[in-house]
């Protein structure tokens, strides 16, 4: 691989902007070979004699080099020990090389030859790389300083506290004078004879290191620290509605518990950034070194030693504030967190390595794909061989049955829209995980995604089949109850797998979906995060699968599903649940805004946010009694409603969740960047919103049905037209967010402290 796709691969992508523009540096550098060969053509052409001559020049000049400084190149200093027609550069530093406001520039020396003005171009262009990868690496070394002295104060406190709790006067013991027991470490292996052993010898170990805390901890912290209440749960948030939350210690048992974890996750999220910082530092100064060897191919110059050089006195080169940080947050993680047990600690701070696509999930991938093309063509073939369409039994299996088998066909679909969202976040480098807030290894992948909706696909498939099956088989025609129990059974093999406690069908990812499901429920008493507004948004597309799951309910309890009898969806119940279903995941979304609006700052936007959701509910509302009770009041209610709640979702999707359509971007009507670059896309994919936006007035025209659909399908089409465009819409809202992150350079989440200190504003 080349090089400059492995440093673009490897790159954190919020800080794109801030590494060296290495390919912008190799244009440079190809425009000036350009320049150099069109020159010798010239010359090859006009005097062959004279170009034999500046090729063995060039080549001689490659072997012996120019000028290089043995001393000061970094900053300017020192007298050069060879001529100074041997000059290439010459470097120098400009203010305190240690300083923040410093920086460096380069003096091209050899700016009268030929194609000497690209070359000046090519260095000047590289002072301001440097400059700025420079200023950028200073800046969060020094907020990483900044946050490790905050952290070394939060363990203070948490060493006082655990000191607190287990000693509850706060009297320490004088330390004995005895014999130091060994660390398991220290004990050879012939003496250790069980594992019952090695975990006395680790016990003893942790005592010793509790009893060293003891001596050494300052119990005073404890007078000036409180605890920092965070309403992310639904008792907090409570209680602090009700004022009831209390900032004061109590030093429980439970309190310690809950700070040692608050705790350990900031240590492993600052941890990882040092490592990333680290990383930062490794790619910009192995850029620097290819660039410039690059140059030296080109021009035949011998400048790279100087440059890199300089590169490494630079603060870039010589600090190791960040390998000082990482060692000291190791040893305090592994002695405080987990007893001193290296290996178990360096796994907790060490994230898992990047899951690679495994050839058994491609194998299955494709066999399901198969198997459910396959059966999609079975039941094409029974539908016409048995003239299925015309049969006298088609209106009552499409008002019972297939309301039934629709929930699954809305799921799949929804599923294969976010399979491709995720090959194509990958494909444009979105880093979809973070912005999800994904355990690092745990994300699925495009192949992963796939292979479950096919597989449902396959056992829905199959299941109709079945259901068509013992319906058309005199053997089994009579078996009414075993034959229409098939889509209640397929719905609970599938929420048994759903919530199955075992770790099989990518267990993380069900529990991080049931999670996020469960906070969109509890709006808002859980903290909002993005994953968590996210399926709720998802959620809102999916009306018609949760009416699906209300049809469920009835059918089974309410109903005679032995005849298929659905009377019910003439009662008042189903009418009134029929309207409370659909409003659910819009007043789930309402609440998440208005939980945002009081807490967050600068979510100014999230109360016209709350309003459109709140409008659209109006509208459901009455498109919902217009459907039931028809007149043409409620067809002008409903018509109005839906036309307002149309234009304030379609502007809100494309200007401010898309981020398009601004007026003085460097693309007219989209905005300054963009990951795709044809353009033409994003105008595609505006029309299609808007187009699909007004599905919406499908039910208030009277164009819910067609003659050569029946009503059921025709609803069935237009909630599959809505989560296609839900689809499409993930993918630029995604893009949107993570330019966001990007102009921010937010690579890291904020992970809330446990203790707040009182002669601070905040930690």
């Amino acid at each position: 691989m080349k090089f400059g796709k492995e440093f673009a691969a490897q790159m954190v992508q919020e800080w794109q902007e801030a590494y060296v523009d290495y390919n912008g540096l190799k244009e440079i550098l190809k425009d000036l070979l350009t320049h150099r060969r069109n020159h010798d053509d010239a010359v090859s052409s006009s005097s062959p004699r004279l170009k034999r001559r500046q090729t063995l020049y060039r080549a001689f000049s490659g072997l012996t080099g120019g000028y290089r400084p043995e001393s000061g190149s970094g900053s300017g200093t020192g007298s050069p020990k060879k001529n100074y027609e041997d000059q290439v550069i010459l470097v120098s530093a400009v203010g305190d090389v240690r300083g923040s406001d410093s920086h460096y520039e380069t003096m091209f020396l050899r700016s009268a030859e030929d194609g000497g003005e690209k070359e000046l171009l090519f260095f000047r262009r590289l002072d301001h790389e440097f400059n700025k990868v420079l200023k950028f690496y200073r800046e969060k070394v020094e907020a990483a300083a900044a946050a490790a002295e905050g952290l070394s104060k939060q363990m203070d406190a948490l060493i006082a506290l655990r000191i607190r709790v287990v000693k509850p006067s706060g009297i320490v013991p004088a330390p004995e004078y005895s014999v130091r027991s060994p660390s398991p470490a220290e004990i050879p292996a012939s003496m250790v004879t069980s594992k019952q052993d090695v975990r006395r010898m680790e016990a003893i170990q942790e005592v010793e290191m509790i009893e060293e805390d003891f001596r050494s901890a300052p119990l005073e912290v404890l007078d000036h620290v409180k605890i920092n209440v965070d309403p992310a749960t639904p008792v907090s948030t409570l209680r602090t509605v009700l004022g009831s939350s209390k900032s004061e210690l109590s030093f429980s048992k439970d309190e310690l518990k809950m700070t040692e974890e608050k705790l350990k996750i900031a240590f492993i999220e600052f941890y990882q950034q040092l490592r990333l910082l680290k990383s930062y530092c490794f790619l910009n100064m192995l850029a620097f070194s290819k660039i410039m060897k690059k140059y030296d191919k080109i021009t035949s110059r011998g400048a790279s030693k100087s440059y890199l050089e300089m590169v490494d006195k630079s603060y870039l080169g010589t600090s190791d504030e960040v390998d000082k940080l990482i060692t000291r947050l190791e040893s305090t993680f592994i002695k405080h967190f987990t007893n001193g047990n290296r290996r178990k600690g360096m796994k907790c701070l060490r994230p898992a390595g990047v899951k690679e696509d495994k050839h058994r999930t491609t194998f299955f991938l494709g066999l399901f794909t198969g198997c459910a093309i396959a059966l999609v063509a079975t039941i094409i073939v029974i539908v016409h061989a048995r003239n299925l369409l015309n049969h006298e039994g088609r209106q009552q299996y499409m008002e019972s049955i297939f309301p039934l088998y629709s929930l699954f066909g809305f799921i799949v679909l929804h599923m294969i829209m976010y399979g491709a969202n995720t090959y194509l976040w990958r494909r444009y480098r979105v880093n979809y995980a973070f912005i999800f807030g994904f355990k690092p290894g745990t994300e699925l992948g495009f192949r992963e995604v796939f292979l479950v909706a096919s597989g449902l696909s396959v056992l829905a498939l199959a299941a109709v089949i079945s259901n068509l099956d013992m319906e058309m088989d005199r053997s089994t025609e009579n078996f009414k109850t075993l034959t229409e129990l098939v889509p209640l059974t397929l719905v609970i093999a599938v929420l048994i797998i759903t919530f199955c406690p075992f770790n099989i069908v990518y267990r993380s990812s069900r529990f991080f979906l049931l999670r996020c499901a469960w906070h969109c429920i509890f709006a808002p008493l859980y903290k909002v995060t993005l994953s968590d507004f996210f399926l709720a948004d998802q959620l809102t597309s999916q009306v018609q699968a949760f009416r699906s799951l209300q049809f469920y309910v009835f059918y089974y309890v309410w109903g005679d599903f032995k005849k298929r009898s659905n009377d019910f969806l003439d009662s008042n119940v189903y009418k009134n649940v029929y309207i409370v279903v659909a409003i659910i995941p819009f007043w789930w979304r309402f609440l998440q805004c208005l939980r945002r609006l009081s807490e967050e700052k600068g979510a100014e936007m999230q109360g016209p946010n709350s309003l459109k959701y709140l409008s659209t509910v109006v509208a459901l509302v009455m498109r919902t009694i217009y459907s039931q009770k028809g007149g043409t009041f409620w067809r002008v209610m409903a018509s109005s409603t839906s036309g307002v709640t149309t234009l304030c979702n379609t502007y809100w999707d494309i200007v401010v969740d898309w981020g398009l359509l601004q007026k003085n971007a460097r693309h007219p009507w989209l905005r300054d960047k963009l990951l795709i670059s044809n353009r033409a896309v994003y105008f595609v994919a505006i029309v299609v919103n808007v187009l699909l936006r007004l599905v919406w007035m499908q039910l208030v025209l009277d164009l819910n049905e067609a003659p050569f659909l029946h009503k059921q399908a025709m609803v069935a089409t237009v909630a599959c037209l809505e989560i296609l465009r839900r689809g499409i819409w993930n993918f630029f809202r995604l893009e949107n967010e993570h330019f966001n992150n990007v102009g921010k350079y937010r690579a890291f989440k904020s992970v809330p402290l446990p203790f707040h200190y009182e002669d601070e504003k905040s930690l």
